[in-house]
């Protein structure tokens, strides 16, 4: 069974939250960055420092994140607070890919679902909260939009490239002009499978075969 993160004041998810939005980004989230700047103090303090690293705000040295960053910024704090549900209860997401437009009782559910645990224990009841907490501050819209403009620009590169490296295709068009000999101009359009070779020689053999043969001056 997956253990799903939280501490046992749900409380002091909503006030650490508040307070790294507002404090200067420190070298390491300590116990004492946590107690003395968070203002979480005691064995909670110990918890959320501990949590701060299982939801991804933190890592295992404790040096803050790219999350944790990105949280700071007001015009990304949404979407780092979408990132923060989806890395710290990713087991949920595995499940269910839309785990916070779940209602209290269905998250509740899903928890107890992944984790086993029974269904009043207490740990169920606090995962709970401190997933609501945390999706108090999330924006998954922000997050849809910044990954679609993500993928476009990949689709507006691709098509550049593709564009750029593009060889004439299996039914390329050329119009040859081609004098028949008797004062008579005639066009011709003429489709051509073409060999999928980057050789240029092979080209050049294909339309000197053509001029000889089709357009010739001779041709009566």
């Amino acid at each position: 069974m997956a253990n799903i993160p939280y501490v046992t004041a749900p409380g002091n998810v909503t006030k650490a939250l508040n307070a790294i939005a507002n404090a200067a980004t420190p070298e390491r989230i300590s116990q004492d960055f946590v107690k003395e700047v968070l203002k979480i103090p005691g064995g909670s303090g110990d918890q959320m420092t501990a949590y701060l690293k299982k939801v991804g705000l933190a890592s295992s040295d404790g040096s803050p994140t790219p999350i944790y960053k990105k949280f700071r910024n007001p015009s990304t704090r949404g979407e780092a607070g979408a990132e923060i549900l989806k890395h710290g209860y990713a087991e949920l997401y595995k499940h269910n890919e839309y785990a916070h437009e779940m209602s209290e009782s269905k998250l509740k559910g899903l928890i107890i679902e992944v984790t086993g645990h029974e269904h009043d224990s207490s740990a169920v009841t606090c995962a709970v909260s401190c997933f609501k907490n945390i999706k108090a501050f999330a924006d998954f819209s922000a997050q849809s939009k910044g990954e679609l403009i993500e993928g476009n620009a990949e689709d507006e590169s691709y098509k550049r490239q593709s564009t750029t490296q593009q060889q004439p295709n299996a039914n390329s068009q050329f119009s040859l002009g081609g004098s028949t000999g008797i004062g008579l101009n005639l066009g011709y359009t003429i489709n051509l499978n073409l060999p999928a070779t980057s050789d240029i020689a092979v080209f050049n053999a294909i339309f000197k075969s053509l001029k000889e043969n089709l357009l010739s001056e001779d041709d009566g």
